[in-house]
């Protein structure tokens, strides 16, 4: 701690991790350790495929790849320090490296939040309009909408971090989590942070609901068209190409909605070092599992890449 005036600043933070106890340390590293290096596999996998195989180079499989690349730093922003505090007795973690780590999280997870709704966007103009699809969601216009999720995330990232890091803590410096969020440290001010509040609360509304909203109205018409197709079988098909989008939507903004949406009195930090968990570190995971195992496309190219290096060994 910095002495400044007649309090002490904190120079350093310590992280209180998922759990206290001793003896779920090294099983927890384990089990996480398994998870990254999953996510690294799975995510690295995706981009190296969707790269490498002209017949994936589709705006959907475009989406795809930035959303695998934002998986893998979402990640990796996270635990590599998770574990090394699994295996650490001071879990401390710089003023700085607090900094940078909340500034990378709050981008990354605002633009995994806007590309599945410009999945959704994508899956809508392919389904309602298919003559229109590839003028529509042309290559440059598909940059664009990419290039506008990370415009926001940064800009978003920026403001809550900058109103997050002009607050004095000196209360205590003990964060009673496994990372460094702006929750926690709002608590541990000894600044006024109402306005660090507004702030935050207007910019996470405004994306999650723009992002929320655009994937409902999507899938809304994609519905509505898909349940005007005649024949079974077409309507199978064209519900097929969205399902492995709508089962990743499902499980991301249902963790948001059950972190945010929680009345308050049912509220409990440890409940929500789990959801924080599940959506940090899991659905990162899970995504190329998702877009992998039900997706005929990235299986056939999967397959296609497989022969292709056993042939050239």
């Amino acid at each position: 701690m910095a002495v400044g005036g007649n309090h002490s600043e904190a120079t350093e933070f310590i992280l209180s991790g998922l759990t206290d106890r001793p003896e779920l340390q090294i099983p927890l590293f384990a089990v996480f350790l398994l998870i990254y290096g999953f996510t690294l596999v799975g995510n690295g996998g995706m981009i190296l495929l969707i790269t490498i195989d002209p017949r994936l180079h589709t705006p959907m499989y475009f989406f795809l790849r930035n959303l695998s690349f934002c998986d893998l730093c979402f990640s990796s922003i996270i635990s590599p320090k998770m574990l090394l505090n699994f295996l650490s007795k001071r879990k401390s973690i710089s003023f700085t490296a607090c900094a940078v780590q909340i500034y990378l999280s709050i981008i990354f997870g605002d633009v995994e939040c806007l590309l599945l709704a410009v999945m959704a966007y994508d899956r809508y103009v392919a389904i309602c309009n298919p003559l229109l699809y590839m003028v529509t969601m042309s290559r440059h216009f598909c940059k664009q909408l990419v290039a506008g999720a990370y415009t926001v995330g940064v800009v978003d990232s920026m403001l809550n971090t900058y109103f997050t890091f002009r607050l004095s803590f000196c209360s205590s410096n003990i964060i009673n989590n496994f990372f460094c969020d702006v929750p926690p440290l709002l608590a541990l001010s000894c600044s006024d942070t109402r306005i660090n509040e507004i702030v935050m609360f207007v910019l996470i509304s405004c994306i999650q609901v723009i992002s929320f909203v655009t994937v409902l109205l999507s899938y809304v018409y994609i519905t509505s068209t898909i349940l005007q197709i005649c024949s079974a079988e077409g309507r199978h098909k064209a519900f097929s190409t969205c399902t492995f989008h709508l089962t990743a939507v499902v499980l991301f903004y249902g963790t948001l909605l059950f972190m945010y949406l929680r009345p308050t009195s049912s509220y409990s930090m440890d409940t929500d070092k789990v959801a924080s968990v599940f959506y940090m570190l899991v659905i990162p995971m899970l995504n190329p599992l998702i877009y992998s195992l039900r997706n005929t496309e990235v299986k056939d190219a999967l397959r296609r890449a497989m022969n292709k290096l056993l042939t050239s060994s």
